[in-house]
């Protein structure tokens, strides 16, 4: 359902915006009136933000890596350049690059974990900050996930664990300051085959036994026992972007067929 003009003057930055539940988000707060700047670090984000365009939206590309500091102020800085404002802010970057038990994790597959799903969230919040301070309003959505509690994915969960105790903080540190931060801890979502995979190696015959445990326990550990829809997962995030939560705040809303993660 889209409620028509319900982000109508507001600029809303969306992070992994290229495909997925990213780009779900910004096409459906286009059409609901947003100001939309599209955040990826691949170029399929043009292709979204023309589908955008020819729809009738507003919206802006940005090229960005995430996973340092200098791309998140690069993303604050072409948004305030661009659009003059932020009033939100979705950062959706993240997803498990391996699936395995811990202890057949590496080294550098631990710290590429932890970069790639907790990062671009500390980041992102870090150099937006200060324009939603100086404005006085602003509203952060953490996509977090139901997995901090799940098998073989625990560089993952602590990094999605980690996205959860910045949401409370981050809440209580700046709710005088008129600025709302929350997170949707998304459970198992059907989403098309990635257009730029998190992993680019052929798993061998263990590592797809290992995903598909996943599979199986996600499925299992829902009281609806199936996977979400990525606009089941949208229309929960930009609730709490909009001022229908306005007395909402320092929140992680599971939405994982009643997994609570």
């Amino acid at each position: 359902m889209i409620f028509a003009g319900r982000f109508e003057g507001k600029t809303m930055i969306v992070t992994g915006a290229a495909q997925g539940i990213g780009c779900g988000v910004a096409v459906r707060a286009a059409r609901e009136g947003a100001t939309v700047v599209l955040v990826d670090r691949s170029d399929f984000v043009y292709d979204v933000v023309d589908g955008i365009v020819k729809d009738g939206g507003v919206a802006h590309a940005c090229i960005a890596d995430l996973e340092t500091f200098a791309g998140a102020c690069a993303m604050t800085r072409f948004a305030m350049e661009t659009c003059g404002r932020i009033d939100v802010l979705i950062n959706n970057v993240g997803g498990t690059i391996w699936a395995k038990p811990y202890e057949a994790y590496e080294e550098a597959q631990i710290e590429a974990e932890v970069r790639r799903s907790l990062f671009p969230t500390l980041w992102c919040c870090r150099a937006v900050l200060p324009e939603m301070l100086r404005a006085k309003r602003g509203a952060i959505v953490n996509v977090s996930s139901i997995a901090t509690r799940s098998i073989h994915r625990v560089p993952y969960a602590a990094s999605k664990g980690g996205v959860n105790a910045l949401t409370a903080s981050l809440a209580f540190e700046h709710a005088g300051d008129g600025i709302r931060v929350n997170a949707v801890a998304t459970g198992g979502t059907n989403a098309p085959r990635r257009r730029v995979p998190r992993n680019t190696e052929e798993p061998n015959a263990e590592e797809t036994r290992w995903y598909e445990a996943i599979v199986e326990q996600t499925i299992a550990t829902s009281l609806m026992h199936r996977y979400g829809t990525i606009e089941e997962q949208v229309a929960a995030i930009l609730f709490l972007a909009s001022d229908e939560a306005s007395y909402i705040t320092g929140t992680v809303l599971p939405v994982g067929g009643g997994d609570q993660g």
